[in-house]
C-alpha cells in the first residue's frame, strides 16, 4: 500500500517545538484548548490529522495498519525540518505512536507526554478485544450510524461519568460535539489498527526520554492498571498524574491537565 504524504495539521505559535497526536477516531480538535496554552507560554503548537482521520487523506482500504499510519506521521515529522527535537505528546493510539517513534528514533526528540497511551492489546477489555476481532462488522458499524446517534451515545456517557468537580457532564458541550463529528469522518478500515499493534512491553525499558504519564482512573477503553505498569517499565518517569476521569482527561480537565504539561515542558 502506497502511503500518502499529504497531512492535514496546524501549527501555532514560536519556540521549542511540540507535537500533538491524537488517538483513534479523533482529530487534532483533541488539542483545541491546549495548543493557546503552548502558544502562550513560547512554544511552537503542531497537531496533525493521522492517516485515516480528520481530514488528513483516507486510504481505500477496509483493514488499516498500523505501519502505514506510522509511516505517514514519520515523514510528516521529516517534512516539518525542526531546527531542534520535539517533544512528543501523544494520547490512547498516539500514545503508541510516541512510544515507537522514541523506540526507533531515540535522537530526535526530547520528552514524551503520555495520556492514557495504548502499547499493548491486552489493555482492551475483553469485549472490546472481541469487537477489533471483527473489523468487518466494525466499519459496517460505522457507516451506518448517523452523527446525531453517535452524539447521543457520547452524551449519555458523559453524564454516566459525571465530573469530579460536581459538573453534570465528564465532557464540555463542544468537546462531545467535535467527538461525534470525527467518528464520522474517521475512516471505516481504521478500526482494524488495534489487531495490528505489537506489544511494545518488552522495549520500554530501552525508551530513556524523560516522560509525563497522565491517565483517568475511570478510564473505560484502557485498564487503568496497565498505566502504572508502564510507569514501572520507563527508566525515566519524571511525573505521573491520575485525574477521576475517563479515557481523555487532557479534554476533561485541561485546566488541571494543561499546566501538568506545561511544568514538565519548563523542567525539560
Amino acid at each position: 500500500m502506497d502511503v500518502p504524504t499529504q497531512t492535514n495539521f496546524i501549527q501555532q505559535g514560536q519556540g521549542a517545538p511540540v507535537i500533538l497526536i491524537h488517538g483513534l477516531a479523533a482529530s487534532l480538535h483533541d488539542w483545541d484548548d491546549l495548543v493557546p496554552d503552548l502558544v502562550q507560554h513560547g512554544y511552537s503548537a503542531y497537531a496533525l490529522d493521522l492517516l485515516g482521520h480528520g481530514d488528513s487523506p483516507k486510504l481505500d482500504s477496509r483493514a488499516y495498519e498500523i505501519h502505514w499510519v506510522f509511516e505517514h506521521l514519520v515523514d510528516w515529522i521529516d517534512s516539518l525540518k525542526l531546527d531542534q527535537p520535539p517533544v512528543l505528546v501523544g494520547h490512547s493510539l498516539g500514545g503508541y505512536l510516541t512510544l515507537e517513534y522514541a523506540r526507533r528514533f531515540p535522537g530526535r526528540i526530547r520528552g514524551l507526554v503520555l495520556v492514557d497511551p495504548f502499547y499493548r492489546l491486552a489493555q482492551l477489555p475483553a469485549l472490546l478485544r472481541l469487537s477489533y476481532h471483527r473489523p468487518a462488522i466494525n466499519m459496517t458499524v460505522v457507516e451506518r450510524t448517523p452523527e446525531w446517534l453517535f452524539r447521543i451515545i457520547i452524551d449519555a456517557t458523559s453524564l454516566s461519568m459525571g465530573h469530579s468537580s460536581g459538573g453534570a457532564h465528564n465532557l464540555p458541550e463542544h468537546i462531545r460535539a467535535q467527538t461525534a463529528l470525527d467518528y464520522k469522518r474517521t475512516a471505516p478500515g481504521v478500526y482494524n489498527l488495534p489487531n495490528t499493534i505489537a506489544d511494545l512491553t518488552p522495549h520500554l525499558g530501552y525508551i530513556q526520554h524523560p516522560a509525563l504519564v497522565v491517565w483517568g482512573t475511570r478510564d473505560s477503553t484502557l485498564a487503568p492498571a496497565s498505566f502504572t505498569d508502564l510507569i514501572s517499565a520507563l527508566p525515566n518517569v519524571v511525573d505521573v498524574k491520575q485525574f477521576v476521569a475517563g479515557h481523555v482527561p487532557h479534554q476533561s480537565h485541561s485546566a488541571e491537565f494543561n499546566p501538568l504539561v506545561l511544568e514538565f515542558l519548563r523542567n525539560l
